[in-house]
């Protein structure tokens, strides 16, 4: 891979990550205060185009959807796949 393109791939995940984790904190954020809430599709969604490990930390920092099935299952699920497709792409484009 071009070391260019490694870094764009590199600060993008930093960047979703990092955009992940605050919205996870924003919407634990409005929840306390009984305002209005960031959707789950749309915290789902976010895990989905990379930002998979900032959601798990946000879940886990900010005690947010750490009971609801399809986060406390499905972000780990995304993290597996989100590797093993990482882990497919490496060893079959080297």
């Amino acid at each position: 891979m071009n070391n260019t393109l490694l870094q764009i791939a590199l600060a993008y995940l930093a960047v979703i990550n990092l955009v992940t984790f605050i919205t996870y904190g924003i919407d634990k954020l409005k929840a306390k205060r009984s305002k209005w809430r960031i959707s789950e599709a749309t915290l789902l969604a976010l895990a989905v185009v990379g930002g998979s490990l900032g959601a798990w930390l946000g879940m886990k920092v900010w005690h947010h959807k750490t009971l609801h099935m399809k986060f406390k299952y499905g972000i780990p699920t995304i993290i597996i796949i989100q590797l093993l497709a990482v882990g497919y792409w490496i060893y079959n484009c080297e």
